[in-house]
């Protein structure tokens, strides 16, 4: 490097404070450098270009620092970004803007909004005794957006907006970047039957919802998706009436009873004892299987509870008026044993008839053809 006709030498890491890769666009150059040695010997020296840097850093860092205050608000470049936030250069001042203070909306990287080598203003939050940690804003340069919502926002209206968070009782829909609402698990649907949130929601999912109450102050909001269709139980008692058949879809088993679905949002319980009029269930499963159509009677509407008992015996006569002629106290039969236990068994009569025996009333068909032959002789 010719310097007024002195040959010098520049070492390449003291060209520039950042690591240079290209040396070619520096030939050429006419740059300002500080001679930091000279060899008389040779008469040679070595300069530096980035000690002139250094040097013009050191007196902007020690100005910014010392009109360092909250509130103020900097320019700076993107330095390096991580998981948790992006360390920003102040000119020659780091800072660190965390990822929380981003964005007033969720954000799950900070490169999702930064790039390395951005400039950008960003507000200074806060710092330490010594000015060395300091933290930076960038969504605190806008409006929170709680406080420019649309007025027309109000109870009973419907919103749009995309599921940003779901959690056991319910999902977080982002109607703008900073204002959201919960969608309760009781307000997916007008049905009794409880709602997995993460079955009925996905993240990222757009959709509707009404507004059912606001508070700007709390900067809160409870949404509604059920809300947006008419309440099937408003014309329930009309449309079932008690006695009527219909068809439902068994939804759920428990040990004392289905569960049926006759439409979205109305449905009701057949009690396991109202299954048969003959068969004794120890489960329901044993009778059916979710997913399954069966036919139902309206036992009884309760629309104050929103619940509807249902019974399936019930679609046909109920036998035991003739089993009291068919099966008279005394009379003898002959039974097939469906299931036994050390008290007893449950035995299968004639015309599907299921009973209970006690093990002392049990008595092998040998026998009881010998009794049944004395029964008739005394006769």
């Amino acid at each position: 490097m010719d310097c007024l006709g002195l040959e010098t030498f520049l070492p390449g890491s003291q060209i520039d404070v950042k690591p240079i890769t290209d040396y070619d666009i520096y030939v050429g150059k006419t740059m300002e450098f500080k001679v930091v040695k000279i060899n008389e010997a040779i008469k040679n020296a070595v300069v530096s270009h980035k000690a002139l840097i250094e040097s013009d850093l050191a007196e902007q860092r020690e100005t910014i620092i010392s009109g360092l205050e909250k509130g103020q608000v900097l320019e700076g470049v993107v330095k390096n970004i991580t998981d948790f936030g992006a360390f920003m250069d102040l000119g020659g001042v780091d800072g660190l803007l965390y990822i929380t203070d981003i964005s007033w909306g969720r954000i799950n990287h900070p490169n999702e909004v930064l790039s390395l080598n951005q400039k950008i203003n960003v507000v200074v939050l806060d710092f330490g005794e010594d000015k060395k940690r300091i933290s930076l804003g960038l969504k605190q340069l806008t409006p929170h957006p709680w406080e420019v919502l649309d007025n027309t926002i109000s109870e009973g209206s419907v919103v749009k907006g995309k599921i940003v968070n779901i959690e056991d009782y319910g999902a977080f829909l982002e109607i703008i970047p900073g204002v959201e609402g919960l969608i309760h698990v009781s307000e997916v649907n007008w049905s009794n039957q409880p709602v997995n949130a993460r079955d009925f929601f996905t993240l990222g999912q757009e959709m509707e919802a009404k507004v059912v109450t606001i508070d700007r102050d709390e900067r809160k909001m409870s949404l509604s998706v059920k809300q947006l269709t008419e309440d099937p139980w408003s014309v329930v008692s009309a449309k079932y009436k008690v006695g009527t058949r219909h068809i439902g879809e068994v939804k759920n088993l428990t040990p004392y009873g289905v569960f049926v679905e006759l439409e979205n949002g109305i449905g009701g319980m057949v009690h396991i004892s109202d299954l048969s009029w003959t068969k004794r269930y120890s489960h329901p499963s044993e009778f059916t299987k979710v997913g399954e159509k069966i036919d139902v009677s309206i036992l009884e509407v309760d629309e104050d509870n929103r619940k509807l008992s249902l019974g399936h015996k019930q679609l046909e006569e109920n036998p035991w008026d003739t089993f009291e002629n068919v099966f008279p106290v005394g009379s003898y039969h002959e039974a097939t044993i469906v299931k036994k236990d050390d008290r007893g068994a449950v035995v299968q009569l004639p015309y599907g008839l299921e009973a209970y025996a006690p093990i002392k009333h049990i008595k092998r068909k040998t026998a009881l053809l010998q009794e049944m032959k004395k029964h008739l002789l005394s006769k």
